[in-house]
C-alpha cells in the first residue's frame, strides 16, 4: 500500500506542477503583441506539449488514488467526510485541468478574449485546490 500512496503523491505532484505553469504560459500568450508571431507560435508549441504531458501525469495520479480508496479503503467508512470533501477537491481539478485545455484551443484559434491580468488570478486557482486537498487528507478535519 506504501508503494501504492508514493507514487500517487509523485503524479500528483508532477500534475499539479503542469497545472501551476500552464496557465503562465497563458500569461505570456496573451501579452503576446499581434506582429510577433514567432514567440505566438512558441508558446502555443510550449503550451501543448505541456497540456499534452500533465494530462498523461494526470491518469495515474487518479488510478493510484482510486486504488488507495477503493483498493485499500483508505477515506472508506464511517468518520471520513474529509474523503468526500476531497474527492470534491479532485473533481474541481479535473475542471481546471479541462478548463486550460479549452483555454489552451482559443489561443491555438487565436480566439482569446481574456487579458494577463485574468490569466494572473486564474493562475492561483491551482495552488488553492491543492492547499485544500492537502489540509483535508492531512488533517482529517471532519
Amino acid at each position: 500500500m506504501l508503494w501504492v500512496k508514493s507514487l500517487h503523491i509523485v503524479f500528483i505532484a508532477s500534475w499539479f506542477a503542469g497545472l501551476f505553469y500552464l496557465p503562465r504560459i497563458f500569461v505570456n500568450l496573451a501579452m503576446v503583441p499581434p506582429e510577433s508571431v514567432a514567440e505566438r507560435e512558441r508558446l502555443i508549441l510550449m503550451a501543448r506539449k505541456l497540456m499534452r504531458f500533465t494530462t498523461i501525469l494526470a491518469v495515474p495520479a487518479l488510478v493510484f488514488g482510486a486504488w488507495l480508496y477503493l483498493g485499500y479503503g483508505i477515506g472508506r467508512g464511517p468518520g471520513n467526510g474529509w474523503m468526500h470533501a476531497k474527492l470534491a477537491v479532485v473533481v474541481l481539478v479535473i475542471g481546471y485541468h479541462h478548463a486550460c485545455g479549452r483555454l489552451l484551443a482559443k489561443f491555438v484559434a487565436n480566439h482569446n478574449t481574456r487579458s494577463h491580468k485574468w490569466f494572473r488570478w486564474f493562475n492561483e486557482v491551482p495552488v488553492l485546490l491543492l492547499l485544500a486537498a492537502v489540509i483535508l487528507v492531512v488533517v482529517k478535519p471532519f
